[in-house]
């Protein structure tokens, strides 16, 4: 029996190459696992709420974080990764600036529409009037996400409005939705 336990907790041990794949099969499994019972409660939850938006983007920022955790647990875990680590930290910050700086845009639309899900300024269902290059336009919120806000006019055209455009103008609310 000790020998079963002994061969047991060397094909665990970190520094060999099986050990670490099997302490790496074993976290991907917590991770999905996770993942799984997060989206079964987001699914639960979203039953008993009119504007699922906040819950979407908890969700996947939930999900997210899971899988982040789950890799800097491997990571750190695993000695041979922990040079290898710091060395990609060092490398992603470069990468992140340049990145950063080429998508100033798009991460502005995240940010207005971070602000938009957690100050809930409007909702789906509203009726608004912002301006546009096209003048003042009435419009329902059919969709908030963290990129754009898609509205519908009263002809039925629907109108993709970036929320950095959304959190930059005076909008006026009409109605609340239901």
């Amino acid at each position: 029996m000790s020998a079963f336990l002994g061969s047991f907790g060397t094909a665990l041990s970190p520094r060999s190459p099986v050990g670490a794949l099997l302490i790496g099969a074993l976290i991907l499994g917590l991770i999905l696992i996770v993942v799984l019972l997060i989206r079964r409660s987001v699914r639960h939850v979203a039953l008993h709420l009119s504007d699922t938006t906040a819950l979407q983007f908890v969700s996947e920022f939930a999900q997210l974080l899971t899988c982040v955790f789950g890799f800097v647990l491997y990571a750190h875990l695993i000695p041979e990764l922990r040079a290898l680590g710091t060395a990609l930290l060092a490398g992603v910050s470069v990468v992140s600036v340049v990145v950063g700086m080429a998508a100033q845009s798009t991460l502005g639309n995240v940010i207005a529409g971070f602000s938009l899900v957690l100050y809930r300024q409007i909702r789906v269902g509203d009726t608004i009037q912002i301006n546009s290059p096209l003048g003042v336009v009435t419009a329902r919120v059919e969709v908030i996400s963290l990129g754009f806000t898609q509205l519908v006019n009263a002809d039925g055209h629907e109108l993709i409005v970036p929320n950095s455009v959304m959190m930059g103008n005076s909008i006026i609310r009409l109605s609340r939705g239901v």
